[in-house]
């Protein structure tokens, strides 16, 4: 596995950015420039920053864990609802769909403010979401990265990337004005109310990690990844079980096993159906969402083999290289859910399976990605039968784009109630 790693190691040395859309550098240097979560180092991690709706996270995980499992639970099911109403089995495009009931449960975490599906202010932020994780994929942002200097006086798809962020950050600040206005300091309600007790604690402390530009290029860190990346694994995976309807059928004959019509999926069903786990995972295994990771950097100097890579490098892994790897998963290029079973049908675990990246600093929200995948799927597959508007085998499952992320073919699917 090391060695795959090792192989497709990309490392260039960091460079200084200016931050923001003015920026005439690649638009990952400008967020590795910026301030907010994914990109900080790792001394603020160690910060004691409290959970949203939780006194603390390192105090009360399992009340963090019960809250994000409730709130998950709590918007599975309106997908299902709003499929019978606005689409009772006529084609549909899932794209926003599939972005409700992430964009709520991440909202009700940061906000505590939930959408409709028909209100225009998601549907706008959704969309600006979609439109940039299409962008970042194209060829013409690789080009932009490499040639920012220059492309960034000219028209492009930059221009709507970084006008799309724009966007979303006045959304937040406006959300975050409302939270100053309203803030009660013995009753904090979400995260920003947490984030915002603490500037007022560290005001006088220079070096706090605790500023408004932080929080706000934080909450657009979540927002943007915590929504995007579900709804792309979600929209992937439903084109992928069209794909396999006999997948699929095994999924929902265990649902009706284990699960039934009666009750609403929930956690603790997933170790009862091995089959609809390895599904899940062999979906993301499959799309390689992130091939080459988000950006890692060396906190200093490393000898790794015969290799020296300097502090302040930035690092680059494939995570391709494992979740493909051929040894590991016979036939990677194959859809198959036997890649995660054993030979008596038990979920089986794989070291390979990297997902949600590699090393201490893998996906902040993977516990939340691995609730939302299996309670809305399973919640889908409950209700509904997956009608495709083509021979099966015509679908087709290679990425329509694939650069920092893998995009799939636009598709539409009918949801045809059971």
């Amino acid at each position: 596995m090391l060695d795959g790693l090792v192989k497709h190691l990309h490392v260039a040395t960091m460079v200084s950015a200016a931050r923001g859309p003015g920026s005439t550098k690649g638009w990952w240097l400008t967020l590795l420039e910026g301030p907010g979560y994914f990109f900080l180092p790792g001394c603020f991690l160690e910060q004691p920053l409290s959970a949203p709706r939780a006194v603390a996270v390192k105090q009360a995980p399992a009340v963090a864990a019960l809250l994000i499992h409730w709130l998950v639970q709590q918007w599975a099911p309106p997908p299902s609802e709003q499929l019978s109403t606005n689409f009772p089995g006529s084609p549909c495009d899932p794209t926003f769909l599939l972005s409700y009931a992430p964009c709520n449960v991440i909202c009700s975490i940061i906000f505590w403010n939930q959408f409709e599906y028909s209100d225009e202010n998601f549907l706008t932020f959704a969309r600006h979401i979609d439109e940039n994780a299409t962008i970042v994929s194209t060829q013409g942002m690789e080009l932009y990265n490499a040639f920012p200097s220059l492309l960034h006086y000219l028209p492009g798809s930059h221009n709507t990337l970084f006008k799309n962020m724009t966007e979303q950050r006045k959304f937040i600040l406006e959300k975050i004005k409302e939270h100053q206005e309203s803030l009660d300091l013995n009753n904090p309600q979400d995260f920003i109310d947490y984030f915002l007790i603490k500037m007022e604690k560290e005001k006088h402390n220079k070096q706090s990690e605790f500023t408004m530009d932080n929080l706000i290029t934080t909450l657009w860190d979540v927002l943007a990844a915590g929504i995007e990346t579900t709804n792309i694994t979600l929209r992937y995976g439903l084109l992928l079980l069209l794909k396999y309807p006999k997948v699929t059928a095994k999924v929902q004959d265990e649902i009706n096993c284990v699960v039934g019509r009666n009750r609403s999926p929930c956690m603790q069903d997933r170790s009862h159906m091995p089959y609809t786990d390895a599904v899940i995972h062999e979906i993301q295994r499959y799309i390689d969402l992130i091939p080459n990771n988000l950006p890692h950097g060396a906190v200093q100097d490393i000898k790794f083999r015969e290799y020296l890579i300097p502090k302040g490098t930035t690092i680059l892994t494939s995570l391709t290289s494992v979740l493909h790897d051929g040894k590991e998963f016979p036939n990677p290029e194959q859809f198959d859910p036997g890649h995660f079973l054993d030979k008596s049908g038990n979920f089986k675990k794989s070291d390979y399976f990297m997902a949600f990246s590699a090393g201490k600093r893998v996906c902040v929200g993977e516990g939340l990605a691995h609730m939302e995948l299996f309670l809305l799927l399973v919640s889908i597959l409950q209700h509904f039968t997956l009608k495709p508007l083509v021979d099966p085998k015509n679908i087709d499952t290679t990425p329509l784009l694939k650069g920092s992320g893998s995009i799939p073919h636009f598709y539409e699917v009918c949801f045809i109630p059971v």
